[in-house]
């Protein structure tokens, strides 16, 4: 074995054990090898930790940030390291990636990470010139990023109510926050506005973190994600938002994808985004007022990986749930709501939880500033205030748009004369339900269903409405067109 290895130029190195000098070397190597966005993402934040030849074999051992970028080094890279410090040494390498906080060395014992500055300073006198270039392509460290970026401590999982309405969905991001990047990836969670999504994604945030402190999460919307990426541009400062979110956080969580939709940049810069996250087996989640394919002007390519995980939705909350909201609220807040009072809005305010819970407060503020108790009349009038009359302003058009968008029935066999009974139950839900919020006449409805006799307006009103009595399915399915009204 040569007593003086030399490196790929022919220059002579020292004994490359406890060097850090070899391991800018070994770096220079990987640069020929590995893609800059993997260099910047997991070779360049590696410390020096040291090296030592033991039986004609050189033991290099790197330390890593997390435990996330020490497996991925280890299952992915270890070979290309090896192989960079076997070139520049002229020995076989070994390589050992440790993770810096379980390690028992402190930070300022490591050597630091790679970075412009490891080349462009001036060499002492002692380092060899043949491992310090004029100049080298890697880029200058980007800045720090926070552990968690926007994740709102307020909300858990065990502050949030579950019920027969966003059961599967709070079962499905529990699972991705105790395993993020396993099973669900990505995690598609869609519903109207106000029933929990946001309170899901955070939640999903602050137990990945309470379990891993060291843990890097992301929580924001898809329009500031927009608005970041067009400053990016007109600042010139791309590389430095593509680092940020491709490659600085263990979850991803951004609400109201919806609002990338036609807008070509933003689709494009999330799809590899997303492919980033995917590949890495990172964790992505995602919320929409509507399901992937309803999303009217969303890329293909990003709605199909958007299907091939997990999509869970949640509805408006049934009766038992809306109380189970107002009473935790409640309590939480030290509020006293009698029961009563509670029951009331619970019937009345069917559709958002967030309404729901804005009323509670301003009763308990109203009740704070008169100084009297929360009361059944208050309620009434702030409801009044806040909700108009049930039915109000409701029109055919309306009432059968929502029954279609419920049962997911098309207009043209809405209004044909079919008789499957995905087409008929729907039909007559509306048929119903225009009777009974607008004042037209059986004869008047009949010729917004392709002129049918009145008589079979008038016998699909009746059997919806004795059906409402013991049908629970059926009662749960006029509610949600309601609330969809």
């Amino acid at each position: 074995m040569r007593s003086h290895p030399e490196n790929i130029h022919g220059s002579q190195l020292p004994d490359p054990s406890g060097t850090p000098e070899v391991w800018q070397a070994a770096y220079r190597v990987l640069e020929q090898t590995i893609s800059p966005e993997n260099l910047r993402a997991w070779i360049q934040h590696l410390h020096f930790v040291g090296s030592e030849n033991r039986e004609n074999r050189l033991q290099v051992n790197l330390a890593a940030d997390t435990d996330f970028a020490a497996h991925w080094v280890r299952e992915k890279f270890s070979k290309a390291v090896e192989e960079a410090f076997s070139q520049v040494t002229g020995t076989p390498c070994t390589l050992t990636v440790s993770v810096v906080e379980g390690s028992s060395l402190d930070l300022d014992q490591l050597g630091s990470p790679i970075s412009s500055q490891s080349f462009s300073t001036a060499p002492a006198q002692s380092a060899p010139a043949a491992i310090v270039p004029v100049e080298s392509p890697v880029r200058a460290a980007l800045p720090p990023v926070p552990p968690n970026l926007g994740v709102d401590t307020r909300y858990h999982f065990d502050s949030f109510v579950v019920g027969a309405s966003n059961q599967f969905a709070h079962a499905s991001a529990v699972a991705v926050a105790e395993q993020p990047g396993r099973q669900y990836n990505p995690l598609f969670l869609y519903s109207p506005p106000g029933l929990g999504k946001t309170h899901l994604l955070h939640a999903i945030g602050n137990h990945y973190l309470a379990k891993k402190p060291n843990g890097r999460v992301a929580y924001l919307s898809a329009e500031r994600f927009v608005n970041e990426l067009v400053d990016a541009i007109q600042t010139h400062k791309m590389p430095q938002f593509r680092s940020k979110y491709r490659e600085s956080f263990d979850i991803l969580l951004i609400d109201d994808i919806q609002f990338i939709a036609k807008k070509a940049a933003s689709e494009e810069e999330f799809f590899h985004t997303f492919n980033e996250f995917h590949q890495s087996q990172r964790q992505i989640v995602v919320t929409s007022d509507r399901p992937p394919k309803e999303i009217s002007g969303l890329e293909e390519r990003i709605r199909t990986r958007f299907e091939q995980g997990l999509i869970a939705d949640i509805s408006p909350p049934e009766i038992e749930t809306r109380l189970a909201i107002l009473r935790a609220k409640a309590e939480r807040d030290d509020i006293y709501l009698p029961e009563d009072v509670s029951t009331f809005l619970a019937s009345y305010i069917r559709s958002n939880v967030r309404e729901l819970e804005g009323i509670l407060i301003r009763l308990q503020a109203q009740a704070s500033l008169t100084g009297a108790e929360i009361s059944l009349d208050m309620a009434k009038q702030e409801l009044k205030l806040a909700v108009p009359e049930e039915g109000a302003g409701f029109t055919v058009d309306s009432i059968q748009n929502a029954v279609m968008k419920h049962f997911r029935v098309k207009p043209s066999e809405f209004k044909s004369t079919s008789r499957a009974a995905r087409v008929v139950l729907p039909r007559q839900i509306a048929m119903y339900l225009i009777r009974k919020y607008t004042t037209l006449g059986l004869k008047e409805i009949a010729q917004y269903f392709g002129g049918m006799d009145h008589s079979t307006i008038l016998h699909a009103c009746s059997k919806i409405e004795k059906k409402l009595e013991t049908d629970v399915e059926l009662r749960e399915a006029v509610e949600a067109v309601q609330n969809l009204l």
